[in-house]
């Protein structure tokens, strides 16, 4: 239980902030999948803009790291480019 005003504002910002992020961090590991799953070219090129954008986002906002988002980006590029 918080002793101040403060902390109670705190833990309901953070529980907030986690459940966005956990939404579009599950979002995007979904759409990475969909990606992987894909043996259609055409349609993994389709998905790859709009996966890396989903990356670059996530980054962005630090709901991952700006290196573990490049490493995703290149796996799935390099998927793409061997179908």
């Amino acid at each position: 239980m918080a002793n101040h005003a403060s902390a109670d504002k705190r833990y309901r910002q953070s529980e907030k902030r986690r459940l966005h992020n956990k939404y579009y961090a599950k979002t995007t590991r979904n759409a990475i999948r969909a990606l992987r799953n894909t043996t259609d070219k055409e349609a993994a090129q389709a998905l790859l803009p709009k996966v890396s954008s989903m990356i670059d986002k996530l980054a962005k906002i630090n709901v991952i790291h700006a290196n573990k988002a490049a490493n995703l980006k290149s796996g799935i590029s390099s998927y793409v480019n061997k179908l």
